[in-house]
């Protein structure tokens, strides 16, 4: 049985892992006969956002505590991810994994990765085992890889502009297609960057989650 590590920002689309995403993510992985582990990084979210209204609230919340709302409890702080231990990589989207695993949403081209985050995911890439990112996730994408590597958020032009100048090679792409990096053994799809429905992202994501398992 493959092992899937799943890395999630948070819990909820504006200011974490977008759930959709997440739990679709999870869903395919254990459609495909393998298993999967939840980690997140154990810090306090960029800012906590009201998703009845869409403006901020206090008090502020942890990235750990609010992604173990989606794992159900079962997850670890994302500096127990040791690569060794798993054949494969997974990120979900939401505006989290560009607030809280990275600062993408603020930066834009001048993007940081969180260091454990970082850390946990050059390790995937320096061992040469596959990785999946999805939605705004692909940002981070660039500062992982080498120069050159292909990704996608689907067809926005600002956006992929910014992961261009960062260094990735940015390739339009439909809600319901993927890009892979076969040099790289990297996946990505748009999801809802630019999905209307949740069967619109599970269209990508499904292949996201096949593609990347096939390659492990």
């Amino acid at each position: 049985m493959k092992k899937i590590a799943v890395i999630l920002a948070g819990c909820g689309v504006y200011d974490g892992a977008e759930i959709n995403e997440a739990v679709l993510t999870l869903l395919h992985i254990a459609k495909a006969d393998a298993s999967y582990q939840c980690f997140a990084p154990d810090i306090e979210q960029l800012h906590t956002i009201n998703h009845l209204t869409g403006e901020q609230m206090a008090p502020n919340r942890n990235v750990l505590v609010e992604a173990s709302r989606i794992a159900r409890g079962d997850i670890k702080p994302v500096t127990e991810l040791n690569a060794e231990n798993f054949d494969a990589l997974i990120i979900p989207g939401g505006f989290g994994a560009a607030k809280n695993l990275c600062d993408f949403a603020v930066k834009g081209a001048q993007a940081q990765m969180n260091s454990d985050v970082l850390q946990v995911c050059k390790q995937f890439a320096d061992m040469a085992k596959p990785a999946g990112y999805m939605c705004i996730a692909p940002a981070m994408i660039p500062l992982i890889y080498r120069a050159g590597v292909k990704t996608t958020i689907g067809n926005d032009a600002d956006t992929a502009s910014a992961i261009n100048t960062l260094g990735a090679k940015h390739i339009n792409c439909s809600v319901d297609e993927i890009v892979i990096d076969e040099q790289h053994k990297v996946v990505t799809t748009p999801a809802y960057m630019l999905a209307q429905s949740i069967l619109d992202a599970d269209a990508g994501i499904e292949k996201l989650v096949k593609a990347v398992i096939k390659m492990c």
